[in-house]
């Protein structure tokens, strides 16, 4: 890449997400254009490169990132296989933006942070889109301020309309919850200690052995109180909503009330109905500031260490749901690398 040249960006898993990134790159951000798409479904692939010029379709990762047009990589794939490409970016020593999870579990997490630390220094920036956020780029901003004190409590609600089928708990803490996670530790600069997962009288509208909504409580190192409703069946809509109680007052976000209609003796607006409606704009800054920081020759944003507390995190919520109780995060301590 020259100075002035687009940055030339691999695409790996052309599902939702990666489909919706293509997009994004090709007609929404600036100083970046898709070079290679990569998918195991060769169709697929190969439909979505013949309508971006200069653009090519790979089956393999690996393959595309050896690509002499490919200066970046953005990893939309199923988890299962973020550790894989991830490794495969470090060996040809490509800026990474990996979808979350970073890997599915912590295990793995850590392989890839010895692995980034290898390089001597920092190629991965996770997609934790809430960071990016109009709304809680505010209420981190006031946060941070002191302006309302210490925060001592977030109580967090998030709401899908449906989820797909094979939808299982692990999946409400893995998928769901682990966003309010990563934005509990973003906002506090804490981090989380303890979970405890409880679970009402599941929903009539919750598939067959399903047990929603649940209630996660989370404990962090510096004294807070953070719960989440999650309920991923609730019929009407997507709802993200956070409101934190601090010690002179409180802020909330995720109303939603930028358009309010009063018509015919009702009042009302919309609700999104899914993710990628309610942090459409999230995601383009999300993307622009990766390519603008990749640009500069850096990397920003969230970090692998990130993902990794998020996914040690992850693994607390889903005993906590198998075993009941509370149950303690396993953390290691953090590397000056990622200070």
């Amino acid at each position: 890449m020259t100075q002035h040249a687009p940055l030339g960006i691999a695409v790996v898993g052309t599902g939702k997400m990666g489909a919706d990134h293509v997009r994004r790159i090709n007609d929404v951000i600036s100083g970046a254009r898709v070079t290679a798409v990569v998918d195991v479904d060769a169709e697929r692939v190969k439909a979505i490169a013949a309508g971006i010029e200069g653009c090519t379709a790979y089956t393999d990762p690996a393959a595309a990132m050896a690509a002499d047009d490919v200066d970046a990589v953005l990893i939309a794939s199923p988890g299962f296989a973020h550790e894989a490409a991830l490794l495969a970016a470090f060996t040809h020593d490509l800026p990474v933006l990996c979808e979350k999870p970073l890997t599915p579990d912590a295990a793995s997490a850590l392989r890839v942070l010895e692995a980034e630390q290898k390089l001597g220094h920092r190629r991965v920036q996770v997609g934790f889109m809430r960071r990016y956020d109009a709304e809680y780029l505010k209420l981190k901003a006031l946060l941070d301020s002191g302006e309302l004190g210490r925060p001592l409590m977030v109580h967090n609600r998030h709401r899908n309309a449906s989820v797909p089928p094979g939808y299982v708990n692990a999946n409400l803490i893995n998928d769901s919850v682990v966003h309010e996670m990563d934005v509990t530790r973003w906002l506090l600069g804490q981090e989380i200690t303890a979970v405890t997962v409880l679970r009402p009288r599941p929903s009539s509208n919750a598939p067959e052995g399903l047990d929603d909504p649940q209630f996660v409580v989370f404990e962090t190192d510096g004294g807070a109180i953070v719960d989440v409703e999650i309920n991923v069946n609730c019929g009407f809509g997507y709802q993200v909503q956070a409101e934190a109680v601090c010690e002179r007052g409180s802020a909330r976000i995720g109303e939603a009330h930028d358009l309010l209609v009063n018509t015919a003796g009702r009042w009302g607006g919309s609700i999104a109905q899914d993710f990628v409606e309610r942090f459409v704009d999230a995601y383009d800054r999300e993307v622009q500031a990766w390519v603008d920081a990749t640009r500069r020759g850096e990397v920003t944003g969230p970090s692998a260490w990130d993902g990794y507390a998020a996914a040690a995190v992850c693994e607390a919520g889903v005993r906590s749901q198998n075993e009941g109780g509370r149950v303690e995060v396993e953390l290691i301590e953090r590397p000056a690398f990622y200070r």
